[in-house]
């Protein structure tokens, strides 16, 4: 929270900065007193610029942090599969099954999901539950079809489940292309330089509407690197969907 509140507040007074200073070494005459600034061109197209690239950054973060959410209800989906097929194994395959469907499921949530975030990557201790799973789902032997059947239909869900995590191990990892943060910057750079270029006077009008402009900008710069991974940072794909597969489970059993 004090970020959010302290990389706004600094780039209006970094924003004012450079325009005081500005205003000190810019030549007379660049100075008028006019409505419109002779450089109204420039400016417009430093303001469209950062726009462009602004809203480029944040259509790509917001598709990454949808993917990423999309992956996770992919995975408890199939996870809820397992334990469904589960249901109909005979014992003791049924509870053993069950049982680590549940535990790899509660852990996705209380352990991988803050990895995620506070360290970047997946829980190898998870992983381990999931393969223990799987190696008991391929350890079942049966002569019933019945039996056979529903093991194929665990081993083909446990397939999904691995797959949704391997993509769910990429979006934890994934984050924007450095150029696009370094255009970004440049566009947010030049634009705090519009009011030097566009000949406005130094006021107290002057000066708020710069430090205004400056801590827009600056909670645009939060709230795009709040967005930049979708397991981690300021806004965090929900682990609802596991919530909701572990609510199952007990309707299951």
């Amino acid at each position: 929270m004090i970020l959010q509140i302290l990389v706004p507040v600094a780039v209006g007074i970094v924003a004012v900065i450079i325009f005081v200073v500005g205003d000190r070494l810019r030549p007379e005459s660049w100075r008028q007193d006019e409505e419109e600034a002779p450089g109204t061109l420039v400016v417009d197209l430093i303001n469209t610029l950062f726009m462009a690239v602004a809203a480029f950054v944040v259509v790509i973060c917001w598709q990454q942090y949808d993917n990423a959410h999309n992956h996770t209800i992919a995975e408890s989906k199939a996870l809820i599969d397992v334990y469904w097929t589960a249901h109909s194994l005979p014992e003791p395959e049924h509870q053993q099954i069950q049982k680590l469907v549940h535990d790899y499921t509660e852990q996705v949530v209380t352990v991988e999901w803050p990895e995620m975030d506070n360290e970047g990557r997946m829980s190898q201790s998870t992983q381990d539950t999931l393969d223990t799973l799987r190696d008991n789902v391929m350890a079942i032997q049966s002569t019933d079809d019945n039996v056979t059947d529903l093991r194929a239909s665990a081993i083909a869900a446990l397939e999904a489940v691995s797959q949704a995590r391997h993509d769910r191990s990429m979006d934890a990892d994934l984050g924007m292309p450095g150029f696009l943060y370094t255009a970004l910057w440049f566009t947010t750079i030049l634009l705090l330089f519009t009011a030097v270029l566009s000949g406005v006077a130094v006021s107290k009008r002057s000066l708020l509407m710069t430090a205004l402009l400056g801590i827009v900008v600056g909670a645009a710069i939060v709230a795009i690197y709040g967005l930049d991974r979708p397991f981690s940072g300021g806004n965090i794909v929900p682990k609802d969907a596991f919530t909701s597969a572990l609510s199952r489970f007990q309707h299951i059993t």
